[in-house]
């Protein structure tokens, strides 16, 4: 997904786009905007993934979900890695 680019007019809550425009700078609000679109769509996907995993095989059990949460975070290491029990 990356590429060309073009313009689009979207409206936003003002206080929502001053905020992120006095974080990020003027030149910095276009790459912002689409970063959190890219981490919405991947948010999307994995939303998605677990949906039909737990479809297919039943609900995540709290272990399984504190371990996926530690991949997500990084810290999977912390918390018995990939093949832990």
């Amino acid at each position: 997904m990356s590429g060309a680019t073009r313009k689009y007019s979207i409206s936003i809550p003002e206080d929502l786009a001053e905020t992120v425009r006095e974080q990020v700078g003027p030149g910095g609000f276009s790459a912002y905007v689409t970063d959190a679109l890219r981490h919405r769509l991947a948010m999307d996907r994995l939303t998605e993934l677990v949906d039909d995993h737990e479809a297919r095989h039943g609900a995540l059990s709290d272990d399984e979900r504190a371990r996926a949460d530690a991949l997500l975070r990084g810290t999977a290491e912390e918390h018995g890695g990939r093949n832990a029990a």
